[in-house]
């Protein structure tokens, strides 16, 4: 796990996303999957701090992707999957004219739903920071009581 710093903070954001071709149509093909890798990752440099840490698409369901991927605390996730999304989409129905005789009634690729989860450390050793930090405000307020009660 890496931490990341920021002028007034310190962060771990990366997510799971994942999501399905329009109808689950079964367009990832090796071609199509290489090309999108590409197109991703050039998109996502458009968004400063934004990486993509993993992609995969399987090779047998070729109907969705998944993505592990480091979001800063300055973007709405969901507007950075929604960029993902359409700039892809319009990437791949220009280099991939086929396409539209798959969606011959949309100009669409991608399903309009996602699945996303966070990526990070146990939720137990997160709650359990938790109650200790519960603690160690709770002891540092009884201290300042006791130092302002001496005055």
């Amino acid at each position: 796990m890496q931490l990341t710093h920021s002028g007034h903070g310190v962060y771990f954001a990366e997510f799971h996303v994942c999501w399905c071709t329009k109808y689950r149509r079964r367009i990832l093909n090796p071609g199509v999957a290489a090309y999108l890798r590409k197109i991703l990752a050039h998109i996502v440099r458009g968004m400063t701090g934004v990486k993509i840490l993993e992609i995969g698409i399987d090779p047998e369901m070729r109907d969705h992707i998944h993505l592990v991927i480091h979001i800063p605390p300055r973007y709405v996730v969901s507007d950075v999957i929604a960029t993902l999304k359409a700039k892809s989409a319009s990437l791949l129905r220009k280099s991939f004219p086929w396409l539209e005789k798959v969606y011959w009634l949309e100009n669409v690729v991608w399903s309009p739903g996602f699945f996303l989860s966070t990526v990070g450390i146990n939720t137990e050793i997160i709650k359990n920071y938790v109650r200790w930090q519960g603690r160690q405000d709770s002891d540092q307020a009884q201290l300042n009581l006791l130092d302002s009660a001496s005055l």
